[in-house]
């Protein structure tokens, strides 16, 4: 298909033993079906025959697509927007603790409508936000008076000069993962932190929903990552692990939109059941949870 990427061998390392483990639906625009590859070397999944750079637009136009539209449309947005506020002070208290710092510099790659960007420059940081939807970077205008960046202007910042960078479930959305990893080389301080939150396939909630599992949300997300995958990444690419915390939220937000895809209709008794099992479990192992946040410094 024009504009697809096939592709022979792991995006993270390399290995050629990869092979389909699942289809899932785009339940949020296309209603397309695209295969899910695994890989034997570092546990990645990724996306089969994604659309490319120049193709993937459409497949994010959908005004269901909360990160981008801000929508508070139907209960499940709802609820996210309530949760939300509370997540948003828990991530701006996580960047001090493991900064040590009150007030420094952060780069928000993939910073939405910059709720999060906002958060932290109310407590006097230096933000750059990049983000490279036009109308989430114009809501953050009309919301918040907040400048957002397009992308390309990462090419144009200082070197060493970023005390943390965050990617809050970004990365399974870009499409050059090797090219970004330099990125965050460049402009990491010496002592500065790389904050990674993804979805974890081999969650709980993952393994019970299976292909309907919400967080796939193919074809957006070009990878589907397991902690060791994570860790692999980081380390081919100049970082190590120093510590990973649980989004326990996650878990329930996606369980509701995956018991809408399974069943044709929401569930939500059924869904902070699967929520607070796979919660459960990670209370026995954090990297069990739905989403886990990552955090990466430099090695020297």
């Amino acid at each position: 298909m024009q504009g697809n990427i096939h592709l022979s061998k792991c995006p993270v390392c390399n290995s050629t033993t990869i092979h389909q483990i699942i289809t899932a639906i785009d339940y949020t625009v296309s209603n397309q079906s695209f295969e899910i590859w695994h890989c034997n070397g570092c546990l990645l999944r990724f996306t089969q025959n994604i659309p490319d750079i120049n193709h993937i637009g459409p497949y994010y136009q959908s005004n269901n697509y909360v990160s981008h539209s801000d929508t508070k449309k139907g209960l499940i947005n709802r609820l996210y927007h309530i949760v939300r506020n509370y997540t948003l002070q828990s991530k701006q208290q996580l960047i001090h603790t493991i900064t040590k710092k009150s007030v420094g510099k952060l780069l928000d790659i993939g910073a939405g409508t910059g709720a999060f960007a906002k958060t932290m420059k109310s407590k006097e940081w230096d933000v750059v936000g990049l983000e490279p939807d036009a109308s989430a970077r114009n809501l953050a205008l009309q919301n918040y008076a907040l400048v957002l960046n397009e992308p390309a202007q990462i090419d144009h910042l200082e070197a060493q000069s970023f005390d943390a960078i965050t990617l809050w479930h970004v990365l399974e959305h870009v499409h050059d993962l090797t090219g970004y990893w330099g990125h965050f080389k460049r402009l990491i301080a010496p002592q500065g932190k790389l904050i990674i939150a993804v979805p974890n396939y081999t969650s709980y909630d993952a393994s019970h929903y299976q292909q309907y599992w919400a967080a796939y949300d193919v074809p957006r997300h070009l990878y589907h990552f397991s902690p060791e995958s994570m860790e692999k990444l980081a380390s081919i690419n100049g970082f190590k692990l120093i510590a990973h915390y649980p989004m326990w939220f996650d878990s329930f937000y996606v369980s509701m939109l995956s018991e809408q895809y399974k069943n044709g209709k929401s569930n939500l008794i059924k869904a902070f059941y699967i929520g607070l099992m796979s919660n459960l479990k990670t209370l026995f192992n954090a990297k069990k949870c739905s989403s886990i946040i990552y955090v990466f410094e430099p090695t020297q």
